[in-house]
């Protein structure tokens, strides 16, 4: 019954922006670290930004501080903002997450959501 769903993927320009959330669903228990990777087709997935338990943030060195990562503790959602976007950040970008169920403590995957950078 847990999961984690992803939105805000879509078509942008080059320079343009995005943002991308994550909600978990379901009976949760508890939260920990939660991340944001990406995956571009024929390539391996690689991570983009995560998110500890304590709230430090970081972010892989390719983005060069274009994306910013955000939690709304309050709605268990984190965001992934999007700036000056890149034809070569077009990827799948999936929303990863260490959550408690009923049943104890597992790693999830959200199903994806496509960003598509082109003119």
């Amino acid at each position: 019954q847990v999961q984690l769903v992803e939105s805000g993927g879509g078509l942008v320009q080059p320079g343009g922006s995005l943002r991308l959330s994550c909600e978990p669903s379901g009976s949760i228990f508890g939260i920990d670290a939660m991340a944001w990777y990406r995956q571009a087709p024929g390539q391996q997935r690689e991570l983009v930004a995560l998110i500890s338990s304590d709230g430090i943030i970081k972010y892989t060195d390719f983005l060069k501080g274009r994306f910013t990562m955000s939690r709304d503790d309050a709605k268990n959602t984190v965001y992934l903002q999007m700036n000056s976007l890149k034809p070569e950040d077009t990827a799948v970008y999936y929303c990863n997450g260490q959550l408690r169920s009923n049943t104890g403590w597992r790693n999830y995957w959200g199903q994806g959501t496509q960003v598509t950078v082109s003119s």
